[in-house]
């Protein structure tokens, strides 16, 4: 086949002229030689700066106030809530899923008001009463939010369901006996991929009778 398109290179273009094998040549050759001049710029660049400090911020001591216990760590200042309690301090009910303060997964509460842990830097965090859902609730102990999820039947996939749980108990602390109009507009910022939102409307009227003995609409 080879030797049939140097016979067709030939006759159409014939030598000192244009040929299409000659081209693919020519283009292999330039590529390689600038290949070359780039690589030899990256080492040269390479080792010019062998030798320099790395640029940007190292990491700092930082103390956070988590579920009513003090723990100092030493991390770098773009550190986020979310990843502070999940990768340094093993805390971690809080998920990660959309990473743009978007779902609520990874929902905590600072002084009492619920956030967004991921979009919360750990830095700024300092000097504030954090509280994640490991410190309200547990296996042994479940808080009425967390037995009323599990009743109606609140949960399916999982990873939405430490943020819902977080969120709808700081609604309750403020809205003790809420409707389920209210319940809809105060959990909004909460998303469900699985879509069990009537379960977990539900949950949340049952949890505020359980708390609070009150009456719902």
């Amino acid at each position: 086949m080879s030797n049939h398109h140097d016979e067709l290179d030939e006759k159409t273009h014939p030598k000192g002229g244009f040929s299409r094998r000659g081209f693919f040549r020519g283009v292999g050759v330039t590529s390689g030689a600038i290949g070359s001049a780039l690589i030899t710029e990256d080492e040269a660049g390479a080792a010019q700066g062998a030798g320099a400090k790395a640029v940007g911020p190292g990491a700092v001591p930082v103390t956070l106030n988590i579920n009513g216990r003090e723990h100092k760590l030493n991390i770098e200042p773009r550190v986020t809530l979310l990843d502070a309690c999940r990768n340094h301090l093993d805390i971690t009910g809080a998920k990660r899923v959309c990473d743009r303060a978007t779902c609520g997964a990874c929902s905590m509460i600072i002084n009492g008001k619920v956030v967004y842990s991921c979009t919360v830097l750990a830095v700024d965090a300092q000097g504030r009463q954090i509280t994640t859902i490991e410190g309200f609730t547990s296996p042994s102990k479940p808080h009425p939010v967390s037995a009323a999820f599990v009743n109606n039947d609140a949960q399916q996939c999982g990873y939405c369901t430490p943020g819902f749980v977080t969120a709808a108990k700081a609604f309750l602390d403020r809205n003790p006996n809420p409707t389920e109009a209210q319940v809809m507009k105060g959990l909004g910022g909460n998303l469900c991929r699985c879509g069990t939102y009537m379960g977990v409307r539900k949950a949340v009227l049952e949890a505020a009778k359980a708390m609070k003995g009150g009456k719902n609409a």
